[in-house]
């Protein structure tokens, strides 16, 4: 799937030696251990991140930092060490785009999805990072059409996430959202809607055909089953009034095994690093996709 090997990152250099995933909950990790890694989870005292688009999300450096440090010590301040960070999907905003007509240049490509961008987001998108991925086109009749998949977050929340791995003698030089990481774990081609939990935040992805249709990213006050599926029916009826997808397949993620029991059949996403958890599923999926 070429979205699944392509938009997982905002920024990409050579590979990681560390890679986190950061979450209200704590840290997931995966650190070298011989020729392969060793994942792990760190928790956070409840308030030390507080997950928003707009606000400063790190409420308690202190305790991340010192978080960072027992998972990986500084052992020489003066090399920086590559690192990947996983950011929680609520901190962002990842975005569907269609387009009659997309130009040929990626300076004027930009450009089209700032402005298409600027009245939809919480934030300011001039005053934000943006990575963005055309996917493949099926339709031959429309050869100027084009369907892209733009990632964006504000400049003052991803700096505060790479200082702290900055000041513990990182270079985080590759930045990516917790669902988008997670996608590799994904294997199917039919239509699907994967739903993802991660505390209170559900994450839902609409894939036809290995491209992303629809993203959508909810902050509950709950995260009950009542809840869950409320936000899901929408994403259905949109599965089978717009895109003619009415058998798409519901795959949970970061569930526990046996929820949504009372919802059409459904699977669980698995890697071959494990069944992810509510807080690690950016982590397996990353490794997964590190690993093809």
């Amino acid at each position: 799937m070429s979205l699944l090997t392509n938009i997982t990152n905002l920024l990409k250099e050579p590979p990681p030696s560390h890679v986190f995933e950061l979450s209200e909950a704590g840290i997931a990790y995966a650190r070298p251990a011989g020729s392969e890694f060793e994942t792990g989870f760190a928790p956070f005292e409840p308030g030390t991140l507080v997950i928003s688009p707009i606000e400063d999300n790190v409420r308690r450096a202190d305790l991340v930092a010192s978080q960072i440090a027992s998972i990986a010590p500084v052992q020489d301040p003066r090399k920086r060490r590559p690192a990947s960070l996983i950011l929680p999907d609520y901190a962002a905003r990842v975005t569907v785009l269609d387009f009659d007509a997309f130009p040929a240049k990626p300076d004027e490509q930009l450009a089209l999805i700032r402005f298409r961008l600027k009245k939809t987001l919480p934030f300011d998108i001039d005053s934000a990072a943006l990575s963005y991925f055309v996917q493949p086109s099926a339709a031959s009749d429309a050869p100027h059409r084009a369907e892209v998949v733009a990632v964006s977050v504000a400049f003052e929340i991803v700096a505060r996430y790479e200082a702290l791995f900055r000041a513990a003698a990182f270079h985080p030089g590759e930045i990516t959202t917790s669902a988008l990481a997670a996608l590799p774990m994904f294997h199917g081609e039919g239509p699907a809607v994967i739903a993802k939990i991660a505390g209170r935040v559900l994450s839902v992805m609409a894939l036809v055909g290995g491209s992303l249709k629809l993203f959508r990213c909810v902050e509950m006050e709950e995260a009950t089953e009542e809840d869950v599926l409320r936000i899901l029916q929408p994403t259905f009826a949109y599965m089978e009034d717009e895109l003619d997808a009415p058998s798409a397949g519901l795959v949970l993620c970061g569930f526990p095994r046996g929820a949504l029991a009372n919802w059409r059949s459904s699977e669980i996403l698995n890697g071959r690093f494990g069944t992810p958890g509510p807080f690690n599923s950016g982590l397996i999926g990353y490794l997964e996709g590190a690993r093809n």
